[in-house]
């Protein structure tokens, strides 16, 4: 989201790094040194022909000073900070990615690949510690070894066999040994996986997320009559990232078949894109219009919207960023969040204006909805299931939006009645309002 709070900071950092005076930089744009200097602590607004010309004195792109760093890679700076729990300087993060863009997007794609380490980490422990087949593989070698263990001792121990036991001996052991190898060569098969394999370690959700994220979470496919069977064949997935997948495309489908994309979207600019409006509208459930309004294409002029579901637990089984939101999956979201509120207010809509913290936090308008994923019955919790929509950067609000932030770890709001633990060292306080 553009910050022109911090366009000033930028060009000073700009004009530091060239190694340019204040006054020569001011004359050669036509402006005093005063006014430039001004401009530089963000005590005037600056755009047009000036900004241009700074840009092009300081030999850099006019966005870059403009806009500054995009917030996805912030954001990922960002969790990188509240992942290790060390002291860093997270009030500097835009600073630092303002005047070093190389090494933030470096940073943010380390920090990528380590995330994707640990959670593979993470599967292949749980799959040593749960994995049933392996659980069996292991138990079939260590009882080939038992058994040729125990024919081996009886054959060397002191007492006389005669000729048929020792061949009868014998003969279990070579039994057994082939049994071993054949038991070792199963369990190396299944603990060396494929590549392709290894490149679905993650979470189910998360595969079927990036899988997604290629065509900007909008299936053409199905927006033009294709099956969801046809389209899980092409995508190449298997095991539980399959199964998950195969649930997304009953949804999307079911969503064209209420709302064909065309009609949607003519119906969206009418109503300005409205949830509340667009289901009254057309008839349909509010979850439906949501989803849609998160599968339109990207590229079309439509505002750009994230989606997030998740279940009774909290558990985010579904996650569509945004420009300047998103959630994290491991260490704990906000629970400011309307996405958890309407779990204790189900079939009750919720709309609200939230700001994130910071100088430059992102505003948003937020649509939230709770219901059963499944039928009800007596005697039986509800398969609850709580969405919401999220619209990054809305017109201005009428009251004042709610706090919420990403993580605990890295918000620097003190009075916070929901923060589970103490923010890094080096947030800046007193900038969040």
């Amino acid at each position: 989201m553009p910050n022109q709070r911090l366009v000033g900071s930028r060009i000073r950092e700009k004009r530091l790094d060239r190694g340019l005076r204040q006054a020569s930089v001011a004359e050669t744009v036509g402006i005093s040194p005063s006014y430039l200097n001004l401009i530089e602590h963000n005590r005037r607004r600056i755009g047009g022909k000036l900004l241009a010309d700074l840009a092009r004195v300081l030999d850099v792109d006019t966005s870059l000073l403009a806009d500054g760093v995009d917030g996805e890679t912030l954001d990922q700076m960002r969790g990188a900070a509240a992942s290790v729990g060390r002291t860093v300087e997270v009030d500097r993060t835009e600073e630092l990615a303002a005047r070093f863009p190389g090494w933030a997007a470096l940073i943010a794609m380390q920090a990528q690949k380590i995330a994707a380490l640990e959670e593979r980490g993470r599967v292949l422990t749980d799959r040593i510690a749960y994995d049933p087949q392996l659980a069996g593989s292991l138990h079939e070698v260590i009882s080939a070894v038992s058994a040729i263990r125990s024919s081996a001792s009886i054959l060397v121990g002191p007492e006389e066999l005669d000729q048929d036991w020792q061949r009868r001996f014998h003969e279990n052991i070579h039994n057994d040994s082939i049994r071993l190898a054949d038991s070792s060569e199963a369990l190396i098969a299944y603990l060396e996986a494929p590549e392709g394999v290894l490149e679905q370690s993650g979470s189910p959700f998360e595969t079927v997320e990036n899988y997604l994220e290629r065509s900007g979470f909008h299936i053409a496919a199905l927006e033009e009559g294709a099956t969801p069977a046809q389209v899980l064949k092409e995508a190449g997935l298997e095991g539980s990232p399959k199964a998950v997948l195969r649930e997304v495309l009953n949804d999307y489908a079911q969503g064209v078949a209420q709302l064909p994309l065309a009609k949607l979207e003519k119906a969206c600019r009418k109503h300005n894109y409205d949830p509340a409006a667009l289901a009254q509208f057309f008839g349909v459930p509010l979850s439906v219009v949501m989803r849609r309004l998160a599968q339109l294409p990207p590229g079309k002029g439509h505002p750009p919207m994230g989606l997030v579901i998740c279940d009774a637990a909290g558990a985010l089984t579904f996650v569509k960023p945004a420009p300047g939101f998103t959630m994290p999956r491991s260490g704990g979201a906000c629970p400011l969040w309307p996405l958890y509120g309407a779990l204790s207010r189900q079939h009750q809509p919720i709309r609200m204006d939230v700001q994130m913290p910071g100088r430059n936090g992102t505003r948003a308008l937020c649509f939230a909805l709770a219901e059963p994923r499944a039928p009800t019955t007596f005697d039986a919790p509800p398969a609850l299931q709580s969405m919401m929509l999220v619209i990054p950067d809305p017109p201005e609000p009428a009251a004042e939006p709610h706090p919420v932030g990403v993580s605990c770890r890295i918000c620097p709001r003190t009075d916070c009645p929901s923060r589970r633990e103490p923010a890094l060292k080096g947030m800046d306080t007193q900038t969040v309002l």
